[in-house]
C-alpha cells in the first residue's frame, strides 16, 4: 500500500513537471516565432553604439562571407531574445513546482532571489550596451588605418556574425558578474559564508575578479576594467546584504 501511494505521489509530481516544461517550451516557441520576425530590428539596435562611431563614414557597412552567415546571425538573435523574454516565465514555473514543498518562509526567501536574478541581468547588459560598448568599440576601431601613404591600409570591415558573437559575450560576461550578490547571499543563507568572512578574503576577492574579467571579456584593458569594477563594486553591495541577512536570521 505505502509502495502504490509513493509510486502515485511520484507519478503526480512527474506529470506536473512535464506540464510545466511543456508549458516553458511553448511559450518560448512562441517568443521565438516573435523575436525572429523582429530579429532585424534587434540586431540593428544592438549596432548602434558602433553605428554612432562609424555612421558618419559613407563607405561603413558590415559582411558576411558565408551563404547561411546572416540567416543563422537572425537564428541566433532570435534565440537569444527569446529566452531573455522567456526567463520569467521559466522562473515562475519553477517557483511554482517548488512551492507546494516549501514552508511559507522558504517561499520568501525564493521569490527575491527569482526576481532579483533577471532583473539583475538586465542591468549588466544594459550597462555594457550604453557603456562599455562605445569605449571598447573606440579602442577597437582605433587601429583602422585608410592612409596609403603610412604603409598598407587597414580597414575596418566587421562580419555580422563576428560582431554579434563580440555583442553577446560581453553582454553574457557582465549579466553574469551582476548575480554576485545572489550567489554570496544565498552561500550566506546557506552558512557557508559570512559578511565577516567575505570581508576579510577581500583581497583574494579583488584578484580572482580581474582573473575572471580577463577570461569572460575580450583582450583589451578597458573591457576588463570596465567588467572588473562593477564586479569590485558588486562584492562590496554583497556584504552589506550578508550582514542584513545575518541580522535577521
Amino acid at each position: 500500500m505505502e509502495s502504490t501511494t509513493g509510486e502515485m505521489f511520484f507519478f503526480k509530481h512527474f506529470e506536473e513537471l512535464r506540464y510545466r516544461i511543456f508549458f516553458s517550451f511553448i511559450f518560448f516557441c512562441i517568443m521565438f516565432g516573435i523575436c525572429y520576425f523582429f530579429s532585424e530590428r534587434i540586431y540593428n539596435f544592438l549596432l548602434i553604439p558602433l553605428i554612432d562611431l562609424e555612421g558618419t563614414n559613407p563607405e561603413f557597412s558590415l559582411i558576411y562571407t558565408d551563404l547561411t552567415e546572416a540567416f543563422f546571425v537572425y537564428l541566433k538573435v532570435a534565440t537569444m531574445a527569446a529566452l531573455l523574454c522567456s526567463f520569467p516565465i521559466f522562473a515562475w514555473q519553477f517557483y511554482m513546482f517548488l512551492a507546494p514543498g516549501l514552508y511559507k518562509k522558504e517561499k520568501l526567501v525564493l521569490l527575491p532571489y527569482l526576481i532579483s536574478t533577471p532583473v539583475l541581468f538586465i542591468l549588466g547588459a544594459a550597462m555594457v550596451y550604453y557603456y562599455i560598448f562605445p569605449l571598447a568599440w573606440r579602442f577597437f576601431i582605433a587601429f583602422e588605418n585608410r592612409d596609403a601613404s603610412m604603409g598598407v591600409p587597414i580597414e575596418f570591415m566587421p562580419s555580422v556574425s563576428e560582431y554579434l558573437d563580440l555583442v553577446l559575450q560581453l553582454m553574457f560576461a557582465f549579466g553574469v558578474a551582476f548575480q554576485i550578490p545572489i550567489f554570496l547571499t544565498l552561500m550566506s543563507r546557506i552558512g557557508i559564508v559570512s559578511a565577516k568572512s567575505l570581508a576579510r578574503k577581500r583581497k583574494v576577492a579583488i584578484v580572482v575578479i580581474f582573473i575572471l574579467a580577463a577570461i569572460l571579456t575580450p583582450p583589451d584593458v578597458l573591457s576588463q576594467i570596465g567588467l572588473a569594477i562593477p564586479m569590485l563594486l558588486l562584492y562590496e553591495a554583497s556584504i552589506l546584504a550578508c550582514k542584513y541577512i545575518e541580522r535577521n536570521k
